[in-house]
């Protein structure tokens, strides 16, 4: 969870940065009131989202980047405001995954793991938005993380088209932050935590500090 502490960091940081530094949009995926898939735990999406989410910040201020944070206050917020929150060069917005629930009926949650990235094609920087979404992808796999492939899956509520399967990215056109972003926009889903396993790695300090990096690192590549 985010602390005071955190607060005050994050912002010391933007005021230190150069007023020409990019500024960049780092969303906490769902809120407290809805938060999103359940863990194998039982802990709640918006948590892991929260963790990984501030530490992506840390480390993007950390490489010369302003950052907006949006959701990760706790407080709601629509999804149609969540990329047009501040005047920002890139949005990412921070997920972890779960499965449909014909999948978790059938005892097949330890059957994916992985990350998922996502792109809209009515975004008016699509191009732009996949550049980044690749630049992210390749320090994912730099990172030894796998992608899932589970939304590709021909099951009604998935069969999200793929753009490019060795990075993990597919294309999500109606997803709201996405194509309402009036910047380059990725949405990152980390890891499916409805897998027992992946949940327990997905939640080491460790993985959430590698998985950071790779989102920040893959963020600068793409020169937002």
């Amino acid at each position: 969870m985010s602390t005071i502490s955190d607060w005050v960091f994050g912002l010391a940081a933007l005021f230190a940065l150069p007023a020409s530094a990019a500024l960049v949009i780092v969303d906490t995926g769902h809120t407290p009131l809805h938060p999103g898939a359940t863990g194998a735990s039982g802990r709640v999406e918006y948590l892991y989202n929260l963790d990984l989410s501030t530490q992506v910040a840390k480390d993007l201020q950390a490489k010369g980047l302003k950052v907006f944070r949006t959701a990760a206050d706790g407080v709601e917020i629509p999804l149609k405001d969540r990329s047009t929150a501040a005047p920002a060069d890139f949005f990412v917005s921070i997920h972890h995954d779960s499965m449909q629930q014909q999948y978790i009926d059938a005892g097949r949650q330890r059957e994916f793991h992985g990350y998922s990235i996502f792109v809209s094609e009515l975004s008016p920087h699509y191009e732009e938005s996949l550049k980044c979404a690749r630049a992210i992808g390749e320090k994912m796999l730099a990172n030894g993380e796998s992608p899932s492939l589970y939304h590709a899956e021909p099951i009604k509520g998935e069969n999200r088209p793929l753009v490019d399967a060795r990075l993990g990215i597919h294309r999500f056109d109606d997803l709201m932050v996405l194509k309402t972003a009036k910047a380059p926009a990725v949405l990152v889903e980390a890891g499916v935590i409805v897998n027992p396993d992946e949940e327990a790695r997905l939640a080491m300090p460790a993985t959430i500090s590698r998985t950071a990096q790779a989102i920040a690192d893959g963020i600068v590549a793409c020169k937002p």
